[in-house]
């Protein structure tokens, strides 16, 4: 009867037999068929309390079987992203990435640092929910060897980020996306459309003067998920990178951290926020003069902006809500970057800034010399706080 018979229907012929044996009759049914005394306690209850509703069509009652991974640990998402975190490659403009780890590594790592009973195969099934895969090699490494201080460097920015987290204090990522130019271009992705009626798009990729281009500078709350995009119609200079961070502080920074004395900012360490340029450490000491904030800035090494938080918690995702999409104009922009979200809670504000910021503009000595900067941490050139100019 076993092999013709589904679980439940098992269960109740087992429970049948029992009852009609009488006094005795579930210890009897239990040894000769070999199944537990549960079982067929539990084929006696259903056969004199049939189940109804949908639960008349299932074989398990609703909640049965064995838990999932993510109910049974429900940070194991989170403990996997800070075990690999710092060890994934790939392209910071995609959602897939992967990593070097092995998953008999990882399993390890979260049963002794987390408490995580789980196998590897678990482990892979978590990693493919969460948008990790194996990959083919690509050429993505940079040329020639790595700055003997990386490490170092990562570690650094590691544990001065948690000291600000666990304060209560701003950690954010910033960096500028690739300018964009505005038109009926063709966007690297798919949309769906009606079949064989796919959107035309011009056939070339010149810029139109007309409509220009957009920069998008992003400001990223690495504690809060939220994404901040000052939309430039000008230049990626120092002072529109600056100017970026005071309109996040004065839109969502002021309102989220009412209290804070000071922010952490992480950034690459070339472009407009480069760790050697004058201008964006004048305008860092404006900002921190304007808000009474101390900005403790630390700079990536070189090679190593695809780690930048930003890249692949916020950058990636516009990207892909984007695309197929082409950015006919800037308010198509502004929606698209604003509609960006995650399942693991991304908001994005984004706002226009229609000043003009010229290039070539130089800091003196003198000037430089009038900014409260204290170089900090392991490495000088990286790593300083700002609060602003010394006092006469």
């Amino acid at each position: 009867m076993k092999e013709i018979l589904n679980e439940r229907q098992y269960r109740c012929y087992l429970g049948k037999t029992a009852i009609s044996l009488g006094r005795g009759g579930l210890t009897k049914v239990a040894r000769l068929s070999g199944a537990s005394v549960n079982t067929v306690r539990k084929g006696i209850a259903e056969v004199k309390e049939p189940p109804s509703g949908i639960e008349k069509m299932q074989i398990r009652r609703t909640g049965g079987g064995r838990k999932s991974a993510s109910k049974k640990y429900p940070n194991i998402e989170q403990a996997i992203e800070e075990i690999i975190d710092g060890k994934t490659y790939g392209d910071p403009e995609k959602v897939i990435h992967w990593t070097t780890q092995s998953l008999m590594s990882i399993a390890e790592k979260l049963r002794t640092g987390y408490g995580i009973e789980v196998s590897h195969t678990v482990v892979a099934g978590e990693l493919r929910k969460m948008g990790y895969s194996k990959q083919l090699n690509q050429k993505m490494l940079q040329v020639g060897k790595a700055h003997p201080d990386r490490n170092a460097q990562f570690e650094y920015i590691n544990r001065t980020a948690k000291e600000y987290l666990s304060e209560g204090e701003p950690v954010l990522s910033i960096d500028c996306k690739k300018k964009e130019n505005l038109g009926n271009f063709k966007n690297n992705g798919h949309e769906y459309c009606h079949k064989k009626s796919p959107r035309k798009v011009l056939d070339h990729d010149f810029l139109i003067k007309e409509l220009g281009s957009v920069a998008p500078y992003g400001v990223y709350d690495v504690d809060k998920n939220i994404g901040f995009v000052n939309l430039g119609l000008s230049h990626d200079t120092a002072e529109f990178a600056v100017n970026s961070i005071m309109q996040w502080w004065l839109h969502i920074g002021k309102e989220t951290y009412p209290h804070a004395k000071r922010i952490y900012i992480n950034c690459d360490g070339g472009g407009s926020n480069g760790s050697r340029l004058h201008l964006w450490k004048a305008q860092i000491a404006k900002f921190a003069e304007a808000t009474g904030l101390e900005v403790h800035v630390s700079h990536f090494p070189p090679g190593t902006s695809k780690w930048n938080k930003i890249e692949h918690r916020l950058f990636c995702y516009i990207s892909k809500t984007w695309a197929g999409q082409p950015l006919v104009d800037i308010e198509t922009v502004i929606d698209l970057i604003g509609s960006t979200t995650t399942k693991q809670g991304l908001k994005v504000k984004c706002v226009l800034d229609t000043n003009d910021y010229p290039t070539g503009i130089k800091v003196s000595n003198d000037d430089f010399s009038r900014i409260d900067m204290e170089r900090i941490g392991p490495f000088h050139d990286w790593n300083y706080i700002i609060r602003g100019f010394k006092k006469p």
